[in-house]
């Protein structure tokens, strides 16, 4: 009889437990340290604590952008019942592996966003934080939010900051006629995403009048975006953009015999004809039902490279981005806010690194003949000699780091000129060519990375593991872009003065080891004036 007793009060014990874990979060009941509670406007989210700093994951910001809502502009999120879980990331945005083989991954329902926090909502002197909202990279056909972690820029910077995903490829900068032009969906998600801040910034310990954008890559060129559209009035009051400015671009055939030139930025009546090649081609051109076919199709019939790529390109001549954003800069059509810009030394690298297998160059006759396809003749002959072969490491790297020079470093300094004829405006190089390589792709024994393109992202997010030097570095720029978000001034206390882009020695390089941060004459390093000279279309205001 005892024993059934004793049964019987472990049963109802193990009931109310059960029952307790259901009923007290409904009834708002305290979660623990380990699991901070935060209420949104759209429902409150439970989160991770990890001692220093807080985790929010998954929060969706804009309602799922499936079915009817495929090619539609955000709309918002739908209020939820109860305590949501956000101790995971949510689905990352449809794509297909930026490099190599492989299918699609994600999901349409992928508009969420992340928040990192310093632990304790309450802000030293009673303000509140700073905002930085990170726009990531992968050429506007992969990547996501979740793969950056902030918890460095959290915890020794003192700011709050929030990752977003957005939709990707022929998901979101697709174009059509019976959309009314190309618009720019994965822009509205990324404006979406910064409303979000300015509802909820504050619930977060952060101050929703002090918000900083930043991105790297396709993230810079969205950056770039917000700058100079109309649309993104009001929503950031600071810039940083990493290896990406309004003005990058890549000569024809730099890369591949059969590429053209790369402009990240296309008039938006080439994406309306491109939108409606491709809607014919998959058997929806009925008019006025050009649309409800395409919604109807299957996610896997839409995640093509073809398409995924086709449809990477940011549309402008448009209510969202009127003009070209480099011709807005020259013409002081952006948003007057300071910006922090900047390259990484060796960016082409990475990018040359993947085609030299099937288009290698073995010697100073195929570096010249590089030279030859990708410029005219004159152009040819002084590139050549200002970046003779035997200057370099193997041709490889002399065909590099003249990409390097024409496709980033000298529009970005471009673009500064213009830029800091209005605005503060601070720039650096990243120059360390011992920085890890995270990629997990190949290093040909003729084309070693350097400071290649992303390979800053591990001294702000931790992607990969640093050394002794490299962690001061990481300190070093860390201070300096959290800083410029809570200032609009990258002063951080006892590093290197970083001056103003006023003059052509004002670039701040950025390497580890001591005078590794030291103010460079980046425009004579990197020959801008040949490149002003000889392709003024893009590296200069003529």
């Amino acid at each position: 009889m005892t024993d059934f007793r004793r049964s019987r009060r472990r049963r109802a014990l193990l009931l109310l437990i059960a029952l307790l874990s259901v009923v007290l979060p409904l009834l708002g009941a305290a979660p623990g340290p380990d699991r901070p509670v935060v209420e949104t406007d759209r429902g409150p989210v439970r989160g991770l604590g990890h001692g220093a700093y807080d985790t929010f994951e998954g929060i969706p910001f804009a309602a799922p952008p499936t079915g009817r809502l495929r090619w539609r502009l955000p709309e918002p999120a739908p209020r939820w019942e109860g305590v949501r879980d956000a101790g995971a990331p949510g689905s990352r945005c449809v794509q297909l592996p930026a490099i190599g083989p492989g299918g699609p991954t994600g999901s349409e329902d992928c508009l969420y966003l992340n928040v990192t926090a310093p632990a304790g909502r309450a802000a030293a002197g009673g303000r509140g934080r700073p905002v930085m909202v990170w726009f990531h990279g992968g050429g506007f056909f992969s990547g996501s939010g979740d793969a950056y972690r902030p918890d460095r820029l959290a915890t020794r910077g003192g700011v709050v900051v929030v990752t977003v995903n957005y939709r990707l490829g022929v998901f979101g900068l697709f174009g059509h006629p019976e959309l009314g032009g190309a618009p720019g969906f994965a822009l509205a998600d990324q404006r979406a995403a910064l409303l979000w801040v300015r509802a909820n910034a504050a619930r977060f310990g952060a101050d929703p009048g002090n918000v900083t954008v930043f991105g790297e890559s396709a993230g810079a060129l969205s950056v770039c975006a917000h700058l100079t559209s109309p649309a993104s009035a009001g929503l950031f009051h600071r810039a940083i953009v990493q290896s990406g400015s309004c003005s990058t671009t890549t000569p024809p055939r730099s890369l591949l015999p059969g590429l053209g030139t790369y402009e990240p930025f296309v008039p938006e009546r080439r994406t309306v004809a491109d939108g409606a090649l491709v809607a014919a081609r998959l058997g929806c051109d009925r008019p006025g039902g050009v649309l409800d076919c395409l919604r109807g199709l299957d996610t896997d019939t839409l995640v093509t490279a073809e398409l995924m790529q086709r449809f990477s390109l940011v549309p402008y001549g448009n209510g969202v981005l009127p003009l070209e954003p480099r011709r807005a800069l020259e013409a002081g059509r952006f948003h007057r806010v300071p910006v922090v810009q900047g390259t990484t030394r060796d960016e082409m690298r990475l990018f040359l690194a993947q085609t030299l297998a099937a288009y290698p160059i073995p010697d100073g006759a195929a570096y010249r003949a590089r030279l030859e396809l990708s410029f005219d003749a004159p152009t040819a002959r002084a590139v050549e000699a200002d970046y003779p072969v035997s200057a370099f490491a193997t041709p490889a790297v002399a065909w590099a780091t003249v990409l390097t020079d024409v496709s980033f470093v000298c529009p970005t300094l471009r673009d500064g000129a213009a830029l800091g004829r209005h605005v503060p405006v601070y720039t650096y190089r990243f120059s360390d060519r011992g920085a890890p390589d995270f990629t997990g792709l190949p290093q040909p024994p003729d084309l070693p990375y350097g400071a290649a393109h992303g390979f800053e992202l591990p001294y702000l997010f931790t992607i990969a593991p640093l050394s002794g030097p490299q962690r001061q570095l990481a300190d070093r720029m860390t201070g300096y872009w959290t800083a410029f978000a809570r200032t609009g001034v990258p002063a951080a206390p006892g590093a290197p003065r970083w001056p103003r882009d006023r003059t052509p020695a004002s670039v701040l390089s950025l390497a580890p080891g001591a005078g590794g941060i030291r103010t460079v004459d980046a425009r004579a390093e990197h020959h801008c004036a040949l490149w002003d000279a000889r392709w003024p279309g893009v590296t200069s205001a003529r």
